[in-house]
């Protein structure tokens, strides 16, 4: 029996949520409610969960510290996400560094056709990947060769989300149109189930829409880096815009880093460069950490189940990093409950009381 879920549970947002049949292999995560697999929402034509996981840190060891000995625990990190119907992936042909650049890429192929569980499950996988827009990317062939090696890397035979990386529009006007250009081929060859964008504010985004919409291909998804560390005037724009013209907005960054997971402090900084970023932000974050705090005690959560929270909560996909069985069984408490209004309202005016801000992409555009 499918078992319907209203549209009420994750947000306001006006594409509803679908049913499907719950999967009899579940394993519930050890934090937190289960998340039942049966909630999904529209991505064009695809049909995903309203909790992607982001796979930056798999090949990363600059940001990350990323190692090939854990190869093994982010395998399992990906069996016990699908088994909780966690379906959506998000990667890049840009992510790994040196020699392990494409790493990511690699291993969610490996991780998905290692996969045991039932064949159904397996294909209703969604990978989304990003192709960054190189200087030497220059046409829609380069595009779409690229495309095809990401699916050579992931030894997959059609991916479910191309994206373009980020704008050239501040920059290099020209290769903008060409990239551009290069989303439409690789749909058209069926290389692709849909296509997105990634850091494209307002104006950008209503330009590829309409470019893409004159061509017959629609626009199913737009990522912008979405948390309580990083919401404003642009991002509720960019928000409303996704709403009227029914694309999926993907809050990437959710946790800002990790500096919303109340694990850091002024006098306990990550190492590598994210230590000097949190350096400059976390000695004004008390008023949100605080209030994240007092919601999780109450709720019986955890701070970074409540900030992911959020984020489902305003309408969007998060796609927080995992790295760690324990972050991914964190994460996936984040799923099957909703905060209260004035939860909300309690953390957003926290948000505007600390006086630092998440730093925007450098890519971002207008």
């Amino acid at each position: 029996m499918s078992i319907s879920t209203p549209t009420a549970l994750f947000g306001s947002s006006n594409i509803p949520l679908l049913s499907s049949s719950p999967i009899k292999t579940l394993k519930f995560p050890r934090l937190g409610p289960p998340f039942w697999p049966w909630e999904k929402v529209k991505m064009g034509p695809l049909t995903v969960s309203p909790m992607g996981f982001g796979t930056w840190a798999w090949g990363n060891q600059l940001l990350w510290g990323y190692q090939e000995s854990m190869d093994a625990e982010l395998q399992q990190i990906f069996n016990l996400a699908v088994e909780n119907g966690i379906n959506l992936f998000d990667t890049a042909d840009s992510y790994g560094t040196g020699r392990l650049v494409g790493q990511s890429e690699k291993l969610l192929g490996q991780f998905i056709r290692e996969f045991k569980g039932p064949k159904q499950v397996q294909n209703n996988i969604v990978i989304a990947t990003k192709f960054a827009a190189y200087p030497w990317r220059l046409t829609p062939g380069q595009f779409v060769n690229a495309c095809k090696s990401s699916l050579d890397r992931m030894q997959i035979e059609q991916i479910g989300i191309g994206q373009l990386h980020w704008s050239t529009a501040n920059y290099a006007p020209l290769q903008e149109q060409a990239l551009w250009g290069g989303l439409v081929a690789m749909y058209e060859k069926g290389l692709v189930r849909g296509v997105g964008v990634s850091n494209y504010g307002p104006k950008q985004l209503l330009k590829i829409y309409e470019y893409l919409k004159a061509r017959g291909v629609p626009l199913c998804s737009a990522q912008v880096q979405f948390s309580l560390l990083s919401f404003g005037e642009d991002q509720m724009e960019i928000k409303n815009i996704c709403d009227s013209l029914g694309i999926r907005l993907i809050s990437y960054s959710p946790l800002g880093l990790g500096m919303l997971t109340g694990k850091y402090t002024p006098s306990n900084l990550p190492r590598g460069p994210r230590g000097l970023l949190f350096g400059q932000i976390i000695p004004g974050l008390e008023p949100l950490l605080s209030s994240l705090a007092e919601i999780a005690e109450k709720r019986s959560k955890t701070i970074p189940q409540v900030a992911i929270n959020w984020c489902i909560c305003k309408g969007t996909i998060p796609i927080p990093g995992v790295k760690t069985l324990k972050q991914a069984e964190e994460n996936l408490g984040a799923l099957g409950w909703r905060l209260s209004a004035d939860e909300l309202l309690q953390l957003e005016y926290a948000a505007r009381d600390s006086p630092r801000r998440m730093i925007q992409n450098i890519f971002q555009t207008r």
